[in-house]
């Protein structure tokens, strides 16, 4: 199969990693503080602050501010029954950004949680059930599409998919759904599954795009990209963190410069088809800058997958 140019779709920065950035107070955090959903009813401007950042530096797509919303997460801030709330409230701030502002996209972030399957932490009937009730408060506020993100356990990756396609399906949506692991330096995922198992299982998934993000920078994405450029039928994503995270005095350094960091990410798009693209952490709005520059007028390669 081969494709032909694809539209480039450039995603925002890191969210976690700039609204530390921003001067949040004790009372903003409403006694949760680490808790970044909250900020969705408790301090609202700073979260349209920060996609506004995104969206004035070339960003097409907001990912909304719900990485951790799903009741499963929420429980830890005793925030168990405002799921619906903070989801919808996560989307109408990103929807208060985008006011008045042309081919601009909204996308719901569902995070992999805090326990996974596979490790015995939750059962894969809990993990469905809370993430089937993240999906319909996104759906119903009016996302433009769904990013599963940051996989650490294909278990997990497959309970999350399944249930949105189940409720996508039901409700009569249609709306392109994205899946994104996360592979650590040594190579895999968090419990061990490398890119050709990840390929493998979400194949009969009908994915928008298979992608890689967090973690590692982009040149520690190089090989698994690679892998899914020549294996990968659909869209390809690629979202990593500011280079690898390091230790400095304490305090954690993100090192790539934005010009370093679009260059890496222009050599995906040239040479392995990639066609989304965007910043996990540590990636500033200057980041996000540098990569529309580098990327402006440019066409991902075109690429032949054996299917």
């Amino acid at each position: 199969m081969i494709f032909s140019e694809q539209p480039l779709l450039i995603f925002d920065g890191a969210c976690g990693t700039n609204l530390q950035l921003l001067n949040i107070t004790d009372q903003d955090w409403s006694g949760c503080e680490g808790c970044n959903e909250v900020l969705n009813f408790s301090a609202p401007d700073h979260i349209v602050q920060f996609h506004s950042s995104m969206l004035d530096a070339g960003a097409m797509v907001l990912e909304t501010d719900t990485f951790g919303a799903s009741r499963v997460v929420l429980a830890e801030y005793g925030l168990q029954d405002r799921v619906k709330e903070i989801n919808t409230l996560a989307v109408e701030n990103a929807r208060r950004a985008i006011a008045g502002r042309s081919d601009k996209y909204i996308a719901g972030s569902i995070g992999p949680g805090t326990k996974l399957p596979s490790l015995g932490h939750i059962s894969v009937t809990e993990l469905a059930a809370a993430t089937q009730e993240q999906i319909e408060a996104l759906l119903e506020a009016g996302v433009d599409c769904l990013i599963v993100e940051t996989c650490q356990d294909l278990l997990q990756t497959k309970t999350a998919l399944v249930a949105v396609f189940d409720v996508l399906q039901s409700s009569n949506y249609e709306l392109p759904v994205m899946a994104s692991v996360t592979i650590e330096q040594q190579g895999t995922m968090l419990v061990g599954s490398d890119i050709a198992a990840v390929v493998a299982t979400l194949e009969p998934f009908p994915l928008f795009s298979l992608g890689l993000n967090c973690a590692t920078g982009p040149r520690d994405m190089m090989s698994h990209i690679k892998y899914l450029s020549e294996n990968w039928p659909q869209r390809i994503s690629v979202i990593p963190n500011q280079g690898l995270p390091e230790v400095v005095n304490g305090l954690t350094h993100y090192p790539l410069s934005p010009q370093d960091y679009a260059e890496q990410m222009y050599q995906f798009v040239v040479n392995q088809g990639v066609s989304i693209v965007g910043g996990c952490c540590g990636t500033s709005p200057e980041h996000i800058q540098a990569l529309v520059d580098r990327l402006e007028g440019v066409q991902p390669k075109q690429r032949e997958v054996q299917v």
